[in-house]
């Protein structure tokens, strides 16, 4: 059985601790050596490195949200095994680990830490796609004879060199296609190695939930359990057709990924096409002062995560979503290109205003689109508005100040809820 330390990249022929370094840390598997597309998530990535900047965190379980009817961007694995969830309403993760630490998102910092895990990726592949700031797809074919070691060793390196370096961890997911690749990165984390082989992908998906296809959610569910579909053998039994007729281009995804195929492939082209963020409300609603607060933090943090990648967006966008469920979308271009918050705000929430007869409103979002380089936005304000060009300077100002002092540093009033 080929194996692998993970601790000293020894490779060797049987089961058990690393014959070099006694180290427990050891990955084995019939196609260890000859598979190529992998997949590396971070482990609770905004939480690991709040904790990693504190280390008064690291026993305490963390949460990463702001406000009471926000919702919870991610949360450590303390505040997980409590029950709080990703997406969850922070009064509800609050009810389920009361004694948690609280923390607004830092995006710029994330970011740049994001920015140096891709290059060490880059370093190992040129075949790298980014799927967020904390999770990527490689195709490490054809880098054996580059790097003079299998694809495999070249991961756990990798992870070490992120371990190392940036004192964050991560799972790795190795596998013949993208789709198991990214289905193996979640079974063994946090700091996990998993491999699913070509020769093992039918007897390993046979008695799966269908939850673990990417992209079926809650809706997507019901639809296909209604449908007698709960796990992949159930999907087995429905003609490819069948399926298409049903579903449509979903049901044709659904019949080759039941058989665990998958013909994407990795492509480096990350190229952004547009920069959002939206929040569930606790309470449906159509009171403008609310969705006043929760637009302006949706604004700063898209406007944080352009400002991060160096881009501004021609075009604004307001999402709403009424109680029932009707999706609504509105946009507006610009003079030009933006990545303030000020003005993403100001031109977003005309909109909201105009729509506000649709609410009450479950949802809102806001987002920028029509993106390029940074150093075209904002070349002169608007001639007749006088505090454009003081609200500019304070955007800057403000943005400074929390780059040296925190995200908590600056606040603004409308901000609170």
């Amino acid at each position: 059985m080929p194996s692998l330390c993970r601790k000293c990249f020894n490779t060797f022929a049987e089961e058990g601790r690393c014959p070099s370094c006694s180290s427990p840390l050891v990955v084995s598997h019939d196609e260890l050596f000859n598979l190529n597309i992998a997949h590396m998530d971070c482990d609770a990535f905004y939480a690991s490195v709040e904790k990693r900047d504190n280390p008064d965190l690291a026993d305490k379980p963390v949460i990463i949200g702001g406000g009471r009817r926000g919702v919870v961007s991610t949360a450590c694995y303390i505040a997980r095994i409590r029950g709080v969830k990703s997406a969850m309403p922070m009064f509800k993760a609050l009810e389920k680990c009361p004694d948690a630490v609280v923390i607004r998102p830092r995006m710029k910092v994330y970011a740049e830490i994001s920015r140096q895990i891709r290059s060490m990726m880059n370093d190992i592949t040129p075949l790298v796609e980014p799927l967020s700031l904390d999770e990527a797809f490689m195709d490490l074919s054809g880098t054996h004879k580059l790097h003079g070691v299998p694809p495999a060793v070249m991961l756990a390196k990798l992870m070490n060199r992120i371990t190392g370096n940036l004192g964050l961890t991560g799972s790795i997911g190795l596998s013949h296609n993208k789709f198991l690749a990214k289905v193996a990165s979640d079974l063994n984390k946090p700091n996990g190695y998993s491999i699913i082989g070509a020769s093992e992908t039918s007897s390993f998906l046979k008695d799966k939930s269908i939850r673990l296809i990417w992209g079926v959610g809650a809706s997507t569910q019901k639809l296909l359990e209604k449908a007698g579909i709960r796990t992949f053998s159930d999907l087995l039994r429905w003609d490819r057709k069948d399926l298409v007729n049903k579903f449509g281009s979903m049901g044709d995804r659904l019949w080759f990924l039941a058989r665990g195929q998958d013909a994407r492939v990795v492509s480096n082209n990350d190229r952004i096409k547009s920069i959002s963020n939206e929040t569930t409300l606790f309470e449906n609603t159509n009171d403008l002062s609310v969705l006043e607060g929760h637009l302006w933090r949706l604004c700063e943090k898209v406007s944080s995560r352009a400002k991060a990648k160096g881009l501004a967006g021609s075009v604004v966008i307001l999402k709403l979503k009424s109680s029932n469920h009707k999706l609504i979308t509105r946009r507006l271009t610009l003079r030009d290109p933006t990545h303030l918050a000020d003005v993403l705000f100001r031109s977003t929430y005309p909109l909201m205003e105009a729509s506000i007869s649709n609410g009450p409103f479950r949802l809102v979002g806001a987002g920028l689109a029509g993106l390029c380089l940074a150093s075209q936005a904002e070349r002169e304000p608007e001639l007749l508005d006088d505090g454009a060009l003081t609200r500019i300077k304070v955007e800057r100002v403000t943005d400074e100040i929390r780059e040296k002092y925190g995200e908590e540093a600056v606040i603004k009033g409308r901000s609170l809820l």
